[in-house]
């Protein structure tokens, strides 16, 4: 099938209205029982913080490998970097922005990604970061004419899914860059697509065939989908983030919105070195309780999206409650860091109710590991964020989306963490 085909396809499955059958009514939520994240499969109690570390964490993280995201490769590609360009005047001399290109290998047609950095002028010594993925390019995050407009695949079926000028900025309402740069952190991000085109190709087009074993088309049943290479993509941007002299790459907050929510989860429980780590809106597949089964469900996620998890996960499909874990184990495994998860109450679809109780799930082991956790066990008031505990939560007005409102509710969280 042509390769704007799958586009279309892609652009069908997202912009499909939400099946009236799909359940709204917390009524209707059946009964159910969570794994408990503190107990071993074998049915050992966890008695201790080293007995998480050595034993169940790994044995959660496995699990998740297997059944839901999938495996991510263990060899380590040799990344190669250019920079591209670096001004020190950017927003009217408020930032110095920078723009990377990091390349997947060695060799001179390797894949690559481009980081966008904005760092804070007038700091001293070096600064916290946010770091997220974009999803339409990095010149869609702000209206600056200087931003490489992305080549990789764009979900723009106007343009043929290619990224164009037109498009410059129009992600700028999600990103407010001058606002976190006020408040003493760098802004990183780069386009998902750079790692993963976000469209059911046969795992052709991403970073899936640099790790293909000779013979090999496709992942294997429990290798990694495009959500596990989109996680793989930010651990790779932390790996030059460590090498940036201004940035504190012990500092640096991974957040993410949506789908990018799901990979920031994933990618935060894999590697410890992210300082905090924040879910927008994440929904199934991210925050939310899948047993739940509100709003969308894991049947519909693996149908629209078959490419987002590996192969195993389908065999849940309408049989949450065989899943050997749930989400809140997932939010468990960033234990003992900062964990901060948000919603919307107009996101039905992706079970406001259900992420906050993705995140009490998580509670126990943040006390087992010492820390307070989550310090409310009711759904808090709208926009009344819960920022005290090592676990965070607001819901806010409005829809999906990222508003200044989480943005500073975020600082807010991360100020309490980082610039003690």
């Amino acid at each position: 099938m042509p390769r704007y085909l799958f586009g279309t396809l892609f652009l069908l499955l997202s912009l499909a209205a939400q099946p009236p059958a799909f359940n709204y009514d917390e009524a209707k939520v059946p009964k159910y029982t969570l794994p408990d994240p503190l107990v071993m499969a074998d049915g050992t109690p966890v008695k201790d913080a080293a007995m998480w570390t050595k034993k169940r964490r790994p044995e959660i993280l496995e699990l998740f490998a297997e059944q839901v995201y999938g495996h991510t490769p263990k060899t380590r590609l040799k990344l190669r970097t250019e920079v591209l360009e670096i001004d020190k005047t950017a927003h009217g001399g408020l930032a110095t922005r920078k723009q990377v290109r990091v390349w997947f290998g060695p060799a001179a047609d390797a894949p690559f990604m481009d980081l966008l950095i904005y760092m804070p002028n007038g700091m001293k010594g070096k600064v916290p970061a946010f770091l997220g993925l974009n999803f339409g390019g990095n010149h869609t995050i702000q209206p600056d004419t200087e931003i490489r407009v992305t080549k990789s695949w764009v979900s723009s079926k106007a343009n043929n899914f290619q990224a164009s000028e037109k498009d410059r900025g129009a992600g700028s309402s999600r990103w407010p860059v001058d606002l976190v740069l006020k408040r003493g952190y760098a802004v990183v991000t780069a386009y998902y697509g750079d790692i993963d085109p976000d469209f059911d190709d046969g795992f052709k087009n991403g970073v899936q065939p640099l790790f293909y074993k000779p013979g090999q088309t496709k992942p294997e049943a429990n290798e990694w989908g495009s959500l596990g290479a989109w996680a793989w993509g930010l651990s790779r941007a932390m790996d030059v983030l460590e090498k940036e002299k201004e940035i504190d790459s012990t500092r640096v907050v991974l957040h993410g919105h949506s789908r990018l929510g799901k990979a920031t989860l994933w990618a935060g429980a894999q590697d410890q070195r992210f300082a905090i780590v924040i879910s927008n809106d994440s929904g199934e597949g991210g925050a939310a309780l899948a047993r739940r089964k509100f709003g969308e469900t894991t049947a519909r996620i693996n149908t629209s999206f078959p490419h987002w998890f590996d192969g195993n996960f389908k065999q849940y499909n309408d049989k949450e409650d065989t899943i050997p874990v749930d989400q809140h184990m997932l939010l468990a495994l960033i234990a003992p860091r900062p964990l901060y998860v948000d919603s919307a109450v107009e996101d039905a679809w992706a079970d406001p109710r259900g992420e906050f109780l993705g995140a009490l799930g998580a509670d126990p082991v943040y006390r087992l590991l010492g820390m307070p956790g989550l310090l409310v066990t009711e759904h808090p008031a709208v926009e009344k964020p819960s920022l005290d505990g090592t676990i965070g939560y607001h819901i806010r007005n409005g829809k999906h989306d990222v508003t200044d409102y989480d943005w500073t509710q975020w600082m807010n969280f991360a100020d309490r963490h980082l610039k003690k």
